[in-house]
């Protein structure tokens, strides 16, 4: 069978009507959930961009394949699910956003149908020597501008990798080569900032947007990974008043009703073409964005709102309006393609494991884990956790801990670390989280990875400069 792969970028499992959600507009979306099933507590194993995806495409955690923050590379060696279903039969193609980081920029991909919109090289490589300090490119300062335009470079982009994508569909129908293909169409959208065309802003003029149902903490009684990002996203300079908290919130739900748009045109195709039937359908996301809960904004946090994505996966004779409760993660993507695909196992390790057969009833292995990550800007030292069943504990290398009861505070307003009647249940999941993650060593590694790549990135901007990039100029690529 084909393989359609969609992706936001930065989109919260919470925000969208299938998880809940009241007044967001995702009718499409609503559609693919209602014909297929719905993940309802999927995970990103990175609440960052670059390590999420590469974690997701390899299927190994990000401390486990060094793909540490936005500026660190997938190495060419690593095996990628896209190699797997290329070796197997499938023609393999991406158009829009992957953010590799490196001179490898297609990692088993057959075609590229347009660059990436962020930087390939080592740019955006943090350096935690310096303490914690305020970054003016991931800065709350921005929220000023969060409303209305008429045209954007991430409107360009979207717009450019659709049209890219309804063509290649329309080529792939009518001249078929005897090959299955797996195609990912990737959007910028709803990325910040928050900026959307008055077509799409207008679908919320007349709802009263909602506040964050969690308030934020006064400074001093944050966890220090907390106080850390706040000062990152500069929240203690330009702390939002609530008109532009507002504002952001009415512009990011109109921008998933631009992605929804998207789905829509693209599930449209698929019908005229006559290939609804043979094509299983994946919505997903790499990670979420805070959008104001407990204060914060954007990601690299451990929140739900940050780290829960949407996973709904549509396939004709599957079962129909399903949802499994169980948790899973994006790293589970890989083995799941290859079996939904037909293909053996990968024959390499691999940190997920497959939830392909949820898709004909219930997960049947007893799992319901995930496993987070955060080694990235913003922070001073590596971070890891796990949600397991109704509890979620955070581990911070130096730190208290953190464990939350999700079933009893879905808001994670408690802390409930230290308490004797959860001892057992705490020191299980603590084990488990540094299993295989020897914190002082993973330390270590990313402070030598971030000087050796400044080093680099020193180098290599003197001179003649060879970008990384995708070769072909896509109108509107940030610089």
């Amino acid at each position: 069978m084909n393989i359609l792969m969609i992706m936001a970028d930065q989109l919260a499992a919470p925000v969208l009507p299938a998880y809940g959600h009241r007044i967001v507009r995702a009718p499409h979306l609503d559609e693919l959930a209602a014909r297929g099933t719905v993940f309802e507590n999927c995970y990103c194993n990175s609440p960052l961009c670059v390590p999420s995806r590469q974690s997701m495409v390899s299927g190994r955690l990000a401390s486990v394949i060094g793909s540490y923050d936005n500026g660190a590379e997938l190495p060419a060696q690593v095996p990628t699910f896209v190699h797997h279903l290329r070796r197997g039969g499938y023609r393999t193609i991406l158009a829009g956003k992957m953010h590799f980081i490196g001179p490898d920029q297609l990692h088993g991909f057959e075609e590229r149908l347009n660059s990436d919109i962020y930087p390939a090289t080592f740019e955006w490589t943090p350096d935690w020597r310096r303490g914690a300090h305020g970054n003016p490119g991931t800065s709350a300062k921005k929220l000023v501008k969060s409303g209305q335009a008429e045209w954007t470079e991430q409107l360009t982009y979207d717009q450019d990798s659709q049209r890219r994508t309804l063509d290649r569909l329309e080529s792939l129908a009518k001249e078929p080569d005897g090959r299955p293909f797996f195609l990912c169409v990737s959007y910028t959208h709803p990325h910040d900032p928050y900026i959307i065309s008055p077509r799409y802003w207008d679908l919320y003029k007349d709802v009263e947007i909602d506040l964050p149902a969690a308030p934020g903490e006064p400074f001093e009684s944050m966890h220090p990974y907390c106080q850390w990002l706040h000062v990152h996203h500069e929240l203690d300079k330009y702390p939002p008043p609530p008109e532009r908290i507002r504002a952001s919130r009415h512009a990011y739900y109109a921008m998933v009703s631009y992605v929804d748009d998207k789905v829509g045109e693209l599930l449209a195709s698929l019908d005229r073409l006559g290939l609804r039937d043979d094509t299983l359908i994946l919505f997903t996301s790499d990670h979420g964005d805070m959008m104001g809960e407990h204060g914060m904004w954007f990601k690299r946090t451990f929140h739900e709102w940050a780290n829960r994505v949407p996973m709904i996966v549509s396939k004709a004779g599957r079962l129909a309006n399903h949802r499994v409760p169980q948790t899973v993660s994006l790293v589970d993507l890989f083995p799941s393609l290859l079996e939904w695909a037909g293909l053996p196992p990968a024959g390499h390790p691999l940190d997920g494991k497959s939830f392909a057969a949820a898709l004909d009833g219930p997960l049947l292995d007893g799992r319901d884990e995930a496993i987070i990550e955060y080694m990235g800007e913003g922070v001073l030292a590596p971070m890891r956790c796990i949600r397991r069943g109704r509890y979620k504990f955070v581990y911070v290398h130096g730190q208290p801990p953190l464990l939350f009861d999700l079933q009893a505070d879905p808001l994670e307003q408690h802390n409930l670390a230290g308490y004797a009647d959860l001892a057992a249940i705490e020191a299980s999941l603590r084990q488990t989280v540094l299993q295989g993650f020897a914190p002082q060593a993973v330390h270590a590694a990313v402070l030598r990875s971030q000087e050796d790549r400044l080093m680099m990135m020193d180098a290599l901007f003197r001179g003649k400069v060879y970008p990384w990039a995708w070769p072909g100029k896509t109108p509107g690529v940030v610089k």
